[in-house]
């Protein structure tokens, strides 16, 4: 696998002035881990933006700290965006050891073609988007993939233990849950029967005694 590298410089400014540091193309970033200290970082914006768009949360990155001795090994673990613009407000790092195993969050990717879309009425439910496991860290997975090419009849399903995982990962996640389904709309609009409410049942049977009763009374005059 690729090695991921990126570069950090500490970060002196905090609080809102770190809005002048975004305006330059720089983002702010803190870096923490299990047993350390947190270190305030900034990286060049357009830099980061390429290196998060290859590892994801799941790919170790190589981060060499300006002034520090030697890079350390990282996780992205929060990425803070406008919620307008998109653009990147703060990143979180998590600074593994490689020795200590940790849990992550592995997400699932669809290929193939299932053929039951290509049927009436027929559809696929994608029912999760990833996975929990447990793994050292150079043994986390970019992703897992799900092939659906075999997806053909209703009800069909592909369930967390049909993914093939190697004997270094945990797995963390519930292995029955479902992960992608086959569902047919059925279209057919079922006829019930109208059933009238007891209290109605009951006036309708009183009136028509009490119908009976007049009429013999006219008939007897």
């Amino acid at each position: 696998m690729e090695q991921i590298e990126l570069e950090a410089a500490k970060r002196e400014i905090a609080g809102k002035k770190v809005r002048f540091l975004r305006r330059k193309g720089v983002t702010p970033a803190n870096m923490y881990g299990h047993g350390l200290d947190s270190v305030a970082l900034q990286l060049d914006t357009k830099i980061l933006k390429q290196t998060l768009a290859k590892a994801g949360k799941t790919d170790l990155i190589s981060l060499k700290v300006a002034d520090s001795d030697a890079p350390v090994k990282i996780l992205v673990r929060e990425i803070q965006k406008d919620p307008v613009t998109q653009d990147l407000l703060h990143v979180d790092f998590y600074q593994v050891k490689m020795t200590e195993k940790i849990k992550a969050e592995i997400p699932i990717v669809f290929v193939g073609e299932a053929p039951a879309l290509k049927k009436k009425n027929m559809s696929l439910l994608y029912l999760t988007d990833a996975v929990d496991i447990e793994a050292l860290p150079d043994h986390l997975p970019h992703n897992f993939e799900i092939d659906v090419s075999h997806l053909e009849n209703p009800d069909q399903a592909i369930h967390i233990k049909d993914i093939v995982i190697s004997s270094d990962i945990t797995l963390l996640s519930d292995p029955e849950q479902m992960i992608v389904k086959v569902s047919e709309s059925r279209g057919v609009v079922e006829e019930v029967e109208a059933v009238p409410a007891e209290g109605a049942e009951e006036g309708a049977e009183e009136g028509a005694e009490e119908g009976a009763e007049e009429t013999t009374g006219e008939k007897a005059e």
